[in-house]
């Protein structure tokens, strides 16, 4: 109930409104997030975590698990991602999924912060690889700040990349009113 008291005051002291679509949130999955424009954005979703009870993992590089910083990033979910590793990120999150009855991957894949004037950069795809490795739903989760509205609202389970950036997209855009710059399609030749 206290998890629940202090993420719902996040929202009213923010002037924000959350909303979650019910049966969303499986046991396992890649919650994706947009737009990412300040760290206000951060503490929202984590509170919209504090109010389902949610207990949610983020890749952070290795070296930042040092000395007192590595208690507290573990406690907020932290886990140390070893870029040098010969084993690739996907890997390593596809054994965490298949080592947890309940594990909910969160991952801000925009490249920099969406701020007025900054251009944009195409989204990067290592969520959509981890899910379909994994074999999780994507969840999508939105911040507006135009409208200071957050929530979650929609899924999608992995089939092909391209298919399913544009459906992304298109989900966003629909539902939300947000636009997101996706990579240009592949082609046989690349």
């Amino acid at each position: 109930m206290l998890k629940k008291f202090i993420g719902e005051s996040a929202f009213k002291l923010a002037g924000w409104k959350y909303h979650v679509e019910p049966n969303v949130l499986e046991d396992k999955q890649v919650i994706i997030g947009f737009e990412h424009t300040s760290m206000l954005d951060a503490v929202l979703s984590l509170a919209i975590f504090q109010i389902y009870d949610m207990k949610i993992h983020t890749l952070i590089k290795k070296e930042l698990f040092k000395g007192p910083m590595k208690p507290i990033l573990e406690a907020i979910g932290g886990i140390a991602v070893d870029r040098k590793s010969n084993k690739d990120i996907v890997s390593q999150m596809v054994e965490h999924f298949s080592q947890n009855e309940k594990f909910n991957l969160v991952i801000a894949p925009e490249a920099t912060r969406a701020k007025t004037g900054e251009v944009r950069k195409p989204i990067r795809t290592g969520f959509w690889h981890i899910a379909k490795a994994a074999n999780v739903p994507i969840v999508l989760m939105y911040a507006n700040s135009k409208t200071k509205q957050g929530g979650i609202f929609g899924k999608i389970y992995p089939t092909d990349l391209d298919h399913d950036l544009v459906l992304i997209k298109a989900l966003y855009k629909e539902h939300v009113g947000l636009d997101i710059e996706i990579p240009e399609p592949k082609t046989a030749a690349q």
